[in-house]
């Protein structure tokens, strides 16, 4: 587990230093959201990991993104609707405040999602 957080602490630390918080603060925000999580890179991008993939977030030149699959981003439709997006990506701007109380919601719903998936498998 600890050569995969290095993994993402590599990630990290290949970005100019207020991109980095920036990433950081989102990977505390997930980590509190998701307690159980695994971290790992998946597709070059940081992934945590429950049950399957939760989400994954990697930073750009202009922003954020934030993949926390189609059924993430239809949940919270409303809330991400002020943002750029796709099926099963959001775009958050570097120049504005992270929405980390939108991520921890986000997250938690597909830490519940996933959860409820082992349940109807069993």
């Amino acid at each position: 587990m600890d050569a995969l957080n290095n993994d993402i602490d590599k990630y990290i630390s290949g970005f100019p230093e207020e991109v980095q918080i920036i990433l950081a603060e989102i990977r505390i925000t997930i980590r509190q959201a998701a307690p159980d999580a695994v971290e790992t890179i998946k597709y070059a991008m940081p992934t945590f990991v429950l049950n399957g993939n939760l989400v994954h977030f990697a930073a750009f030149k202009n922003h954020i993104g934030f993949y926390p699959v189609p059924s993430g981003i239809e949940a919270f439709k409303k809330e991400l609707s002020v943002y750029k997006g796709a099926k099963g990506s959001v775009q958050f701007p570097l120049d504005k405040p992270m929405p980390l109380g939108l991520i921890s919601n986000i997250v938690k719903f597909r830490v519940n999602e996933n959860l409820q998936k082992v349940k109807t498998r069993k």
